[in-house]
Formats: structure tokens, sequence, C-alpha cells
């Protein structure tokens, strides 16, 4: 009996130590003949389907789509090409991701950023984060809780109707200055119509960049007043549809299509000396109110006091040699010339207000659909006047001498609190426009809600 008990033991310790074999070999050896698979085999779907669940929609839906560049400004900036089917690669993992739980919310938006100035919205104005920080990956995301609504923005070149999950209450960011983009952006209204029939949306609103002369008819039967299903409509540009119900006016912001950062003041930013007197670095167009400003500057030989770098055709690409230049420029004057264009309203406004330049704007309308300064007195930028921007305004720039005049004999203490206005004013600006925009939303959508 003693040596059947043995025997069983042996047995016992013996099949033991071949299971401990075996399961050390499969760890070691296995699992590396699996990886080597793994390394050699697309990580996507062999036939270009989505990725995930709730991702429709056909490859013909994908190449209709997919040829859009990313700069929604110029068609011949483009993108980095690849096949779609390496996107999907690449990016596997923020298609998968699902925003935490939050708990005490009444609403939840998501932003789809199909404009650049989706960006300013989201990290100049919500002051949000997006992952990856990397300007040129094709998907970024951020969260955040603001009021008693929860924000999700998701934008990128790998943002396509159909390959993402959404949420009942979407604000659509659109670009509508030209035909070419407005004929993308109508692509992604009548998909966000078909979510809206059956039943998958139920408020939407758009922030739109509108043509510069404020010819946006093309978006006029979409909205809900008119038989359409976008309740709100947030527009850049003085346009005559503003009514603060339905239609709301919009800044216009940085250049983010040129990557222009958000600027941190600090001490420097502030109380440095400038060397410069004022600067304009731009486009000179022919018979324009610019040749009247350069001829100005050279004939009282202001031009030597300012940084001037001028060129007589409009380019799209920003080196980071030329942001640089630009950004210096911005930091080492006291004063930022902004005449007008094809509109009264520029960038170069608000990215002169993040280095604490004060801008001297070209108080002038410009032809269009804008808006009548009879009728308007605070129309051109009227968003900004009623938001008492401390800028300095002009009817000619022929008072600007008189200006830099001035602006010569202030001392550097004068020059540090206009600064510090200037940029407490922008702080504040901002914030107003996220309160704002929050409220307008919650007001909106939770109002309709309740009628339901």
């Amino acid at each position: 009996m003693r040596l059947t008990r043995k025997r069983l033991a042996s047995a016992l310790v013996a099949a033991y130590c071949l299971f401990s074999l075996y399961a050390a070999y499969s760890v070691f050896f296995g699992n590396r003949r699996s990886r080597r698979g793994a390394a050699g085999s697309p990580r996507g779907p062999k036939d270009g389907t989505a990725i995930g669940k709730g991702r429709r929609g056909s490859r013909g839906e994908l190449s209709s789509l997919t040829n859009e560049e990313w700069n929604p400004w110029e068609p011949d900036d483009q993108i980095k090409q690849f096949d779609l089917q390496h996107r999907y690669e690449t990016i596997p993992q923020l298609f998968k991701k699902k925003p935490p739980e939050i708990e005490n919310i009444d609403l939840k938006v998501q932003i789809w950023g199909k404009a650049a100035i989706g960006l300013y919205l989201w990290q100049h104005i919500f002051e949000g984060l997006l992952e990856p920080a990397d300007v040129t990956a094709q998907w970024r995301e951020g969260n955040l809780r603001a009021g008693r609504t929860y924000f999700r923005f998701i934008t990128g070149p790998t943002l396509l109707p159909g390959y993402f999950s959404v949420v009942d209450n979407v604000v659509l960011v659109l670009n509508g200055r030209e035909d070419t983009k407005i004929s993308f952006a109508t692509q992604w209204l009548l998909y966000t119509k078909t979510l809206v029939e059956a039943r998958k949306l139920q408020h939407v609103a758009v922030v739109l960049l509108g043509n510069e002369q404020c010819n946006n008819k093309w978006i006029y039967p979409y909205l809900k007043k008119n038989g359409g299903f976008v309740e709100l409509l947030f527009v850049i540009y003085d346009n005559p549809w503003i009514n603060e119900e339905d239609v709301f006016q919009w800044p216009l912001g940085v250049a983010t299509y040129r990557n222009f950062p958000v600027v941190e003041p600090s001490w420097s930013l502030l109380h440095d000396e400038r060397p410069f007197l004022c600067n304009f670095l731009g486009t000179i167009y022919k018979n324009s109110s610019r040749e009247t400003l350069m001829d100005i500057l050279k004939h009282d030989k202001n031009n030597k006091l300012c940084w001037i770098a001028t060129r007589e055709e409009w380019k799209p690409e920003e080196t980071d040699e030329s942001l640089k230049n630009y950004q210096d420029a911005l930091l080492q004057s006291d004063l930022t010339l902004c005449p007008v264009g094809v509109n009264t309203e520029c960038y170069r406004i608000y990215e002169a207000c993040s280095y604490g330049s004060i801008p001297v704007v070209e108080d002038v309308m410009t032809p269009g659909s804008c808006g009548n300064a009879s009728t308007s007195p605070r129309t051109p930028l009227q968003l900004l006047k009623a938001m008492g921007a401390p800028f300095i305004f002009i009817k000619d720039w022929k008072q600007l001498p008189a200006i830099l005049e001035k602006e010569k004999n202030m001392s550097l203490q004068e020059k540090v609190e206009r600064r510090k206005t200037l940029l407490a004013w922008y702080q504040h600006f901002k914030a107003q426009l996220k309160l704002k925009f929050i409220k307008i939303l919650e007001r909106s959508f939770l109002m309709s809600d309740k009628k339901v």
C-alpha cells in the first residue's frame, strides 16, 4: 500500500514537471512565433472597412471625402498622401477610445472640427487640450466639462462620416469661404441630416467660417427656421443675419491653419522694452489702402522704426522660420498695423492681442454684403467693438504719423500698463465667448428637450 502511494506521488510530480516545462516553452517560444505573425499581418481589415463597432459607411462614401485636404484654405497645400488602410492601421486605439463617464451632466456635446477655426474654439477659447499634441496627427481629440455640459472635440483628416460613434448633440465646425469648401461642408451637412432623420442626433449647431463678403446663402435652407435641422449658427464676419436668437457672430481668431500657438502671458511679454514702434508683415495688393500705408510710412521715414516685410502675392505656406519671424515681429513691436484685406476682420488683430501688441485697425467697410456702417454704427467689427476692444481705430492711414509721433513720446511704464490692459481684455473676451457659447447651447438644446 505504501509502495502504491509512493508511485502515485512520483507520477503526480512527474506530471507537474512536464506541465511546467510545456508552459515555459509556450511562454518563451510560442508567444515569440505569434508576435512574429502579428508583426507581419495588417492590423486593420484587408477590405478597407472600418475598425470597431458603429462605424458604418461604404468605401465609395470614404473616397468621396478623403480627398479633402486638412488645410481648409488652399487645395494645393496637400496633406501627406498614404492609403486609407494605413490611416486606420495607425490610429485604431483612437477610434476605439471612449470618453470617460461623467456624473451630474445635463448635456453631452460632440464638436466635429472639420475646419481649422475649430482649433481656435477648442484650444484658445475653451483652453482645451488635444491628444496627440502633434499638429500633423490624422486624428486628434479632447474632452472637458464646462458648466452643465460635457464636451468632446474630435478633428483631423480621418474624422470621416460613419467612422466614429456619435452622441445626441453635435456642433459642426465648417469652412464656407469658397466653392470647394462649400461643397465639402455640404457633404457633412447632408450626412448630419441623415443622422437627424434616423433619430441618432437630436440637436445640431454649426460654427461657420463664412464668406469674406458674407455670401452665405448656401447654408440658409439648412437652418431650422427655414425648414432645416440646424438650430444654431455661429458665423464669422459681420453677417446681416445675426439676430442673437439663432444666429450669432463668432470671432475669426488666430490662424490656426498656420499653427499659430496659444501664447501664455509672461514677464518679458509685459515688461520688456520693444525695439520697434510698429510692424506689418503681409501682402500688398494693387490699388489697395495697403499701398497707401506703405507710401505714408516711407514718406515720414517711419518704416525704419517699424518691422516691415511685404510681398506682392499672398502665400498660404508657413515655414518654421517665417512663423518665428512673424511672432518675433509681434513680440518686439508696440503696435501692429492691421489694414483691411478682403474683409476688415483679419487674423492679425487676434494674433497681435496674443502678444500684447496694440492693433491699429483700419475701421472701414469692405465691399460685399456684410453690413452697412451708416445703419449699424458698430459695423464693421461689431463683435469686437461691442466688447470694448482697446484698439486704435482709424478711418484713414493719414492719421498714422500722428499716432506714431505720440508713440515715440510714451514712457515704458505707460506702454506696460497698456499691454496689461490689452492682454487682460483679450483673456476676458475669450472667457466671455466661452460662457456665451455654452449658455446658448444649454438654453437651446435643453429647453427643446423639455418641450418634447
